[in-house]
């Protein structure tokens, strides 16, 4: 479990010529929301934020709020982070607010651990879905799902189902679609693609 602390201020004012003001003084504009908790309207520093995020968990990093107003000592988690289409400044930040006792959906990038046998005679190992939504508590929230892919050949296919989870960590998906395959020549990953796109549209 990753965990740091954010100072935040409470915002009173909000509005493009507000967010504008902000953004000169080196902060960006940002609400925090959730359960036992009216909406607050922050400033925060978008170099603190991203340092506290700076963690194995990234998004998923548990953030206790420091500051003047009701939000002081919440934990909540970074749930939107909006940045600027050329040079990716963050520009506002949705904080919600999490409770220690009440699973949490969050999305967790998926991690192949190893290398597969298919790779070793010239296969490609393609991750077919880079994250996954996962449910659990905020305490278990896991910094990535991480899968053995050593024992995968040429034309082998990971399917959702396939995974082994850490511990108190559940996958909400209904359908068992693919995560990982390991392909032969370019021929083979368009066949594989096009046989993926079939099963997950039945």
């Amino acid at each position: 479990m990753a965990t740091s602390e954010l100072n935040v201020a409470l915002r009173s004012k909000a509005g493009k010529g507000v967010s504008r003001s902000l953004r000169r003084q080196d902060m960006i504009p940002a609400v925090v929301y959730g359960k036992g908790l009216e909406p607050c309207s922050l400033s925060v520093s978008p170099k603190d934020l991203m340092a506290a995020i700076a963690t194995e968990a990234g998004w998923n990093t548990l953030l206790t709020l420091k500051g003047e107003g009701p939000f002081d000592g919440k934990v909540v988690i970074l749930k939107d982070l909006q940045v600027a289409a050329i040079r990716r400044d963050p520009q506002h930040a949705d904080f919600q607010v999490v409770d220690m006792d009440q699973k949490v959906h969050v999305m967790v990038p998926v991690h192949p651990a190893g290398k597969a046998e298919g790779e070793k005679i010239g296969g490609s190992l393609q991750v077919i879905r880079k994250e996954l939504e996962v449910v659990c508590l905020p305490n278990a929230i896991p910094g990535s799902i991480d899968v053995d892919v050593t024992a995968m050949t040429i034309g082998d296919v990971l399917h959702v189902a396939d995974l082994v989870l850490p511990a108190g960590v559940e996958l909400p998906q209904d359908v068992n679609f693919t995560v990982i395959t390991c392909t032969g020549h370019k021929e083979e990953e368009v066949e594989a693609e096009e046989e993926i796109e079939a099963t997950e549209e039945d």
